[in-house]
């Protein structure tokens, strides 16, 4: 019998338990990781409240990741025992044509730790070494966790070619819309502008650095882009909230000619103006999730300080309290950006 430890695992909606199991032995071409922080994001809470369509129970969640290497897969070369890293939580083919071509993010058969695969909700994890990035040690492991969520951003920052000096309107102020509005700054776009419902989201947007923060109850999305940014308005509008009503406004408001990325996923069947979004010639892109490229510059963006994530840092809960955490964020909707779970709770 070999060392126990203790894992998470969500049996049914709003149902989370504790198993205890055996340490895993990583393969020859894994490394055993101490994991050290989790966030929660709102993938998982579509989990616990049992609306994600993807996932079935029982599941082992955990995702957004940082840990500490603990033991070395016999073939494994370029890591060392201690430390400090992040993984990538896809888990592809490599055999199809978007595997083969270089877009292995949209992997015909594509599994996502703690979704339709076993997350990284455990004391310790075996993971392919190919799936694992260091970090810096000027990072913290509450930063380390945030890599993941920050690497979404910055894949959708980059998927408008031209965001170096551009203008760019941000549709929602949740984790995501600040992370995007931080990335497209950090990646040289001229001027952001972020707009939600929240003032208190859009505060700490501004304290983040964004440069125009609009709150849609009060002021027209497209009066606002035109004070913003004069009338030509904005290059670029990246809708981070996924409903109808945001993609909506960034079909009628667009300047004609330029380009709408939906970020957000949405939750039901769209109903959006097709008509206008053909008449004035708009390109309407999308963004799924990031490749290990995005993680490397999301990592250097928060190395060189251009990117700050200790705003966002709303909470920070017991690995045993999981569903605590869940409770915490159903109840606290408005206030939350990302809740941690400190598995390790004697490291930052």
């Amino acid at each position: 019998m070999g060392k126990k430890m203790i894992q998470q695992v969500m049996i049914a909606p709003k149902s989370i338990v504790f198993q205890e199991t055996e340490i895993p032995k990583p393969e020859a071409d894994q490394v055993l990781v101490k994991i050290m922080k989790i966030g929660v994001c709102g993938s998982d809470i579509h989990v616990y409240h049992g609306t994600h369509p993807f996932t079935s129970y029982p599941v082992t969640q955990g995702h957004e990741v940082s840990a500490k290497i603990v033991e070395l897969g016999k073939d494994v070369t370029g890591f060392t025992v201690g430390q400090k890293v992040t993984i990538e939580p896809q888990v592809y083919c490599g055999k199809c044509y978007p595997c083969t071509h270089g877009k292995y993010n949209l992997c015909e058969s594509l599994k996502v730790m703690g979704f339709q695969t076993t997350g990284t909700a455990s004391e310790y994890f075996a993971v392919d070494a190919s799936k694992v990035t260091p970090l810096p040690e000027n990072l913290t492991y509450n930063e380390g966790a945030m890599i993941e969520p920050l690497a979404v951003t910055v894949h959708a920052a980059k998927r408008f070619t031209e965001i170096e000096g551009a203008r760019v309107a941000i549709l929602g102020c949740g984790p995501i819309g600040i992370l995007l509005a931080q990335s497209c700054k950090a990646l040289g776009a001229e001027s952001v502008m972020i707009t939600d419902v929240s003032d208190y989201r859009l505060d700490l947007a501004k304290r983040v650095g964004v440069d125009h923060t609009v709150n849609t109850k009060e002021r027209d999305f497209g009066d606002a882009m035109v004070e913003a940014f004069g009338p030509d308005k904005a290059d670029v509008i990246y809708d981070c909230a996924g409903n109808d009503i945001t993609m909506n406004q960034a079909i009628r408001c667009a300047r004609k000619g330029s380009t709408i990325v939906l970020v957000a996923v949405f939750g039901k069947m769209a109903t959006v103006d097709l008509a206008v979004l053909n008449d004035h010639e708009l390109d309407l892109n999308t963004s799924m999730m990031y490749r290990h490229e995005d993680y490397v510059e999301a990592i250097r963006l928060v190395s060189e300080g251009k990117i700050r994530l200790k705003p966002l840092m709303s909470s920070h809960f017991a690995f045993r309290d999981y569903q605590s955490a869940y409770e915490y964020i159903d109840n606290n909707r408005e206030t939350t950006m990302k809740v941690l779970i400190d598995v390790d709770p004697s490291e930052e």
